[in-house]
């Protein structure tokens, strides 16, 4: 019943444009009516017509996410960078709702594409280093749709394993075959589809896009990078790549406008993570690190041009687009037993009320952790876990006498540019210091401290702040069954072997 009143709804909105189609489609719309109208006459119409006002007036559209791959969430036109070109990513932010308080739940590639499509969190799922898999028997967002009926297949980059938790479309490996992205958007006109557009930009190495575009020496650089040419080179190549991210966003919004369809898509852009460059936030819980730029467009259901400031994380995602297809979140069977109470539903919850305007708060808190273990290059674990509200935020690092090192950032030219000039200057010292060795408790007052640079943890006038916000750290950190160290010290445990070949031959994770 749920699925004929989908089609029927979806029907409807062919025939009301029925003068702007094709003699063929016009064939395919008169066909499926009759049919539809058949069945009609088998139910009753007193009910029916009752559910079919709501339905009508709530029913499931086609979802794109686009996912960007390592940018900053401040890197874009519309979150405040005006160097930046991102004219077409810009427009979508307008033209949609603007999430301001969005997070990750972990600043690395592979167990935040994991907590995204599986509404949890990185540790429940067993997905918590990178290159990395879940649990067995984890069920997906595309077995919730599917089984919601919609049509979903993902394009570009995937980093999720095993297979049989994620069955999707492979649309293609190239996240810029946009003949192939067309084909399954026009493939069936009645069934709904859910497609995930993964791009590879702007991961490193950067070379790609209108680099011309560009001049190094003009950049206004964030207050968190040491100023010399190496560092502006890195950030105009960098940018580059953005701007080519914002092309393939254009390609693919036009894609959806000639297929008639933009009335019925709802589209999501989400940024990913931090960037590689050093203090750019990847492998950090530092706002730099897991705050996401996020837009949501959905015409005629979203009030354009409007932003919240709601705390929402990937988590909740998967249980609002069940919602948004019509099925019910609270009843999602994950395949994940949570330790507390042995419940295996989402770890998110909706926010479909902040998306409609209803509310415009949803989480108390956002946490994350970060795992070092089975990171390129890594020499000692580095375990660090956060719980962040609207004000403040508190990070422990759980081995804060070992080494914090990774390849990414200490091996690539920017960092050992800094170390030559931080030879005659302190300052610059000082801060290539913070990014090896940090204090087992980090506390930032965020409304004073945006940056994250004057830690207040053990300061008296902080205590209750501190105490409050350990104990919700606690409390997650149980549900999740997370043992801290213990935990990981069994990451190598919880990758995929050929995930991380995978990446390692495809120059970090560029596929």
């Amino acid at each position: 019943m749920t699925i004929i009143k989908t089609r029927l709804i979806r029907l409807s909105s062919r025939i009301a444009c029925f003068s702007t189609m094709s003699e063929y489609s016009r064939e395919v719309v008169c066909t499926n009516t009759k049919f539809y109208l058949f069945l009609i006459l088998f139910l009753s119409l007193g009910s029916l017509q009752s559910s079919w006002a709501r339905d009508v007036q709530l029913s499931a559209p086609n979802i794109l996410i686009i996912l960007a791959d390592d940018l900053h969430w401040r890197d874009l036109g519309a979150t405040g960078n005006q160097d930046v070109h991102t004219p077409n990513i810009d427009q979508l932010a307008q033209e949609g709702l603007r999430l301001n308080g969005f997070f990750a739940s972990s600043a690395v590639c592979s167990p935040l594409r994991h907590s995204l499509y599986t509404g949890l969190y990185p540790i429940r799922s067993g997905a918590y280093p990178n290159h990395t898999m879940v649990n067995p028997k984890t069920r997906s967002i595309f077995h919730h749709l599917s089984e919601l009926d919609y049509r979903v297949g993902l394009i570009g980059k995937t980093h999720i394993y095993p297979k049989v938790s994620f069955p999707f479309e492979h649309i293609s490996s190239r996240a810029k075959d946009f003949n192939k992205a067309a084909a399954f958007i026009n493939r069936d006109n009645e069934q709904p589809w859910f497609m995930i557009f993964a791009s590879h930009e702007p991961h490193s190495p950067w070379h790609s896009g209108p680099r011309e575009l560009y001049d190094a020496d003009e950049l206004s650089l964030p207050t968190w990078l040491h100023d010399n040419t190496v560092t502006r080179n890195a950030l105009a190549d960098y940018y580059a790549e953005i701007s080519d991210l914002d092309a393939q966003v254009g390609r693919l919004l036009k894609i959806i406008e000639e297929a008639n369809q933009s009335t019925e898509t709802m589209v999501w852009f989400l940024s990913e993570q931090g960037s590689q460059l050093p203090f750019g936030g990847k492998w950090s819980l530092y706002d730099n690190g897991i705050r996401v730029a996020a837009f949501v467009r959905w015409p005629g259901r979203i009030v354009s041009d409007r932003s919240v400031d709601a705390l929402i994380q990937y988590v909740d995602v998967a249980p609002t687009l069940v919602e948004i297809a019509g099925g019910k979140p609270q009843l999602v069977d994950t395949g994940n037993m949570r330790v507390t109470d042995g419940s295996s539903g989402f770890d998110g919850d909706s926010f479909i009320s902040v998306l409609n305007g209803h509310h415009s708060a949803h989480r108390e808190y956002v946490f994350a952790q970060n795992t070092t273990v089975g990171v390129y290059g890594y020499r000692e674990p580095y375990p660090s876990r956060s719980v962040r509200d609207d004000r403040y935020k508190l990070i422990r690092n759980l081995a804060s006498n070992n080494e914090f090192l990774i390849h990414g950032i200490h091996n690539q030219a920017v960092y050992r540019s800094w170390q030559e000039d931080s030879a005659d200057n302190p300052e610059l010292a000082e801060q290539i210091k913070w990014l090896s060795h940090r204090p087992p408790v980090e506390l930032y007052d965020l409304r004073q401290d945006i940056f994250e640079k004057n830690n207040v943890a053990g300061h008296p006038e902080y205590m209750h702040v501190e105490n409050r916000l350990g104990k919700a750290l606690d409390l997650w950190m149980l549900e999740q069954g997370d043992l801290g160290i213990d935990t990981e010290l069994k990451a190598k445990s919880r990758q995929h072997p050929g995930l991380e070949k995978n990446i390692k031959n495809k120059t970090m994770g560029k596929q």
